[in-house]
């Protein structure tokens, strides 16, 4: 399998990211630029998420999509919209980070 899948999910959860981080700007929809952000930023995760599921299989695609987004997601909430997260949150985020750590190791369920 190609490196070339890889920078899709990349790129898919980049662009779940800009969007889900739009959603948050966008204050309910009230907001033009940050609501076009939302439609862009899915749209592009859905056109890159599509292009991996020609590689992997939904749930373990789904699955790293999901748990890098949360990840990334968690990270722009800090540094940009100034939130907090406690110990149980890293923890968490930690956890989902091992789980990431775990299917790309040790899971033949990659091998598509």
């Amino acid at each position: 399998m190609s490196a070339q899948v890889y920078l899709y999910l990349v790129i898919a959860v980049a662009f779940e990211t800009f969007g889900t981080a739009c959603l948050q700007a966008s204050q309910q929809f009230t907001r033009l630029w940050p609501s076009l952000g939302v439609f862009l930023g899915f749209a592009g995760a859905f056109f890159f998420f599509v292009k991996v599921l020609k590689f992997l299989p939904l749930g373990l695609t789904y699955a790293l999509w999901s748990g890098l987004g949360i990840t990334l997601i968690t990270f722009v909430g800090w540094t940009v919209f100034g939130q907090r997260i406690d110990l149980p949150g890293l923890l968490g985020i930690a956890l989902i980070i091992a789980g990431i750590l775990v299917i790309h190791l040790f899971s033949q369920t990659a091998a598509h």
